[in-house]
């Protein structure tokens, strides 16, 4: 996708296909895990598959109830959807910075967003699943809209307010990091669940 615009479908059905290879790793990978394989960390300091997991559940939990209610006061507006993605510049960097492989920029996520806990429930997976679903609902929503003048609140900076293509972009690059993440994880204890 072009960094600056995209068509609309073409944007949307990116963001779309990248949900569902992320919806055929956690069904394939994620979902057989044991409890243990599911909680158990790498080493030290690092996440478990189902922090990984955990930590993309509450930043879901953040942002889809908010897309959700923006989506239905721009359907109640009756806007009609742009031929062109628009993005910002804050929006496109945030983007950017998530497509950085971590072994080039880590990132440190806000405490507030780190898991909650060192023993997780096998819902983690499920409660995932269901988010991935939502969202992919909310881009068919987007498709029908003017989502350049969506303007969508950043829980971590409440003063930035980037359009919708950017945060939706930022949520699919966002799982892709940490789903790669738990992936790596897996590997690392030489754990093949569903491997094709």
């Amino acid at each position: 996708m072009s960094p600056y615009s995209t068509r609309t479908a073409e944007f949307f059905d990116g963001l779309t296909a990248d949900l569902a290879t992320l919806r055929d790793v956690t069904q394939r990978r994620f979902r057989p895990l044991t409890d243990d394989q599911l909680n158990r960390r790498p080493g030290p300091g690092k996440w478990s598959v189902g922090q990984c997991l955990e930590h993309l559940n509450i930043v879901g939990g953040l942002y889809l109830p908010t897309i959700t209610r923006k989506l239905k006061q721009a359907q109640a507006r009756n806007t009609r959807p742009a031929a062109i993605v628009k993005h910002g510049l804050i929006g496109r960097k945030m983007a950017e910075a998530m497509r950085t492989p971590p072994s080039e920029k880590a990132m440190k996520s806000p405490q507030q967003y780190a898991p909650s806990g060192a023993r997780l429930p096998r819902t983690v997976v499920e409660v995932f699943g269901r988010q991935l679903d939502e969202l992919e609902g909310l881009l068919e929503q987007a498709r029908c809209v003017n989502a350049n003048a969506i303007r969508i609140p950043n829980p971590i900076i409440p003063l930035l307010w980037p359009r919708l293509p950017d945060v939706v972009e930022l949520l699919v690059e966002h799982a892709k990091r940490h789903v790669a993440q738990a992936e790596r994880v897996l590997e690392s204890r030489g754990i093949t669940p569903g491997a094709a």
